[in-house]
């Protein structure tokens, strides 16, 4: 149980509690999750002091507009979700606060799902000034399953339902109609390595959506937040594409969550990393590249960044637009590389929303796409390094076509 004030009278919340929900928003807001936005820190201050002021019923999505995004009153919700974005995003950056131990003992404060109104709760095993403690198991999930267990056990499940079909396709269609030199052009450094393959991939069981991590601001660990809606399709359907390229090739390989990957596990060979604003160690390799992924402090544009331009941006999503329609352009990077840090390969598939990520799986695992790299890769001189930025239209959500925009080789 969770205690807001659409549930309960505020005048039930004792005058210590109120208080001391007062002084963990401060902690909240001083957190570089929430300081480093303008928007963060005046949204989440006003939704939780109009609710301990007794005024929930004023905090509506339109309210919020007017008052935080200095919006029209007449303003059209359904064509601008701004409001909805910055509450998802809280909703991930708070999640990303509390998932750290430092702050296990403290009070929690969430946005639940669908809602404007902050909850209160005390942690699990500690009673604070009467609120009830948190619920350790999130909503969908199995009462008696560990949360962890649970996204475990989705990911293998949704890896062996997709992997008898992809890795039919991957035996049959990549080598009857590939393009040997254009493969080899790609993945034969992967191929002929030494020690087995690994596939990073964010952990995004169903009823979770993914973190949006910010690059400036990467986290060394990182929660799945449920909002009640299915996730990492896209990422799996990458990941599936490029084991059935191993399998095909008699290649070793294993599907970590990104989570769980340590430095340690990319030392043994080379790791392909799906995903760009939900991985980690994508952003961390990534950030010293030719092309780069960026997004301004409210995290509500997002783009690729080309350093020989870095003024401009070039490739770019809205993702207010983005959720409003499911119909944007996408962009991702395709990369093969040593690695520095580990003088190992990283290979990177990473959209900068999912349909991209999908479009980059397809792209690389398909030898017409893969013969328009290696002409670039000739006229390039043949180096080893290589970086791409792909673009794809989405439709409905639905990847079509993806389109090369730029290369670099190094």
């Amino acid at each position: 149980m969770s205690v807001s004030l659409q549930e309960r009278d505020h005048e039930d919340l004792s005058v210590p509690a109120k208080k001391a929900i007062g002084e963990q928003l401060d902690r909240l807001l001083a957190s570089p999750y929430i300081s480093h936005s303008k928007r963060f820190p005046n949204f989440l201050r006003f939704v939780v002091e109009h609710t301990l002021a007794g005024e929930a019923d004023d905090i509506k999505e339109r309210t919020l507009g007017v008052e935080i995004f200095g919006k029209d009153a007449n303003y059209d919700t359904a064509l601008d979700p701004i409001v909805r974005v910055t509450a998802a995003e809280i909703r991930k950056r708070v999640a990303q606060y509390y998932h750290d131990s430092v702050h296990d003992e403290e009070l929690r404060i969430t946005l639940p799902p669908g809602s404007y109104i902050p909850q209160f709760h005390s942690p699990k095993g500690k009673s604070i000034h009467g609120l009830p403690e948190m619920d350790p198991f999130p909503a969908g999930t199995p009462e008696h399953v560990p949360a962890t267990q649970a996204r475990r056990r989705w990911v293998l499940a949704a890896v062996g339902v997709a992997a008898a079909g992809l890795l039919a396709w991957g035996t049959v269609v990549f080598w009857q109609r590939a393009n040997r030199a254009a493969v080899d052009f790609f993945w034969q450094p992967v191929l002929s390595s030494n020690g087995p393959i690994l596939i990073c991939v964010a952990e995004q069981p169903n009823g979770f959506a993914p973190n949006v991590l910010n690059p400036s601001n990467i986290p060394y660990q990182v929660v799945p937040v449920n909002t009640g809606t299915s996730a990492g399709i896209d990422d799996l359907s990458a990941a599936i594409r490029v084991a059935g390229v191993l399998q095909s090739s008699g290649k070793q390989y294993t599907l970590k969550a990104e989570g769980a990957t340590a430095l340690d596990d990319l030392q043994h060979g080379p790791t392909v990393f799906v995903g760009a604003y939900d991985n980690r160690w994508t952003l961390r390799l990534t950030n010293p590249l030719h092309y780069r992924f960026a997004n301004d402090a409210d995290m509500t544009h997002q783009w690729i960044v080309d350093s020989t331009a870095p003024d401009k941006a070039r490739w770019m999503i809205d993702r207010g637009a983005q959720m409003a329609s499911n119909n944007y352009r996408d962009y991702a990077i395709l990369a093969r590389f040593t690695d520095p840090n580990t003088g190992k390969l990283a290979v990177i598939l990473a959209g900068i929303g999912p349909g991209g990520t999908r479009a980059a799986g397809e792209f690389i695992t398909d030898s017409a796409y893969l013969t328009q790299l290696m002409r670039a890769g000739q006229e390039a001189g043949d180096k080893k390094n290589m970086e791409f930025v792909i673009s794809t239209q989405i439709i409905d959500g639905e990847p079509g076509t993806p389109r090369l925009e730029a290369s670099y080789f190094w």
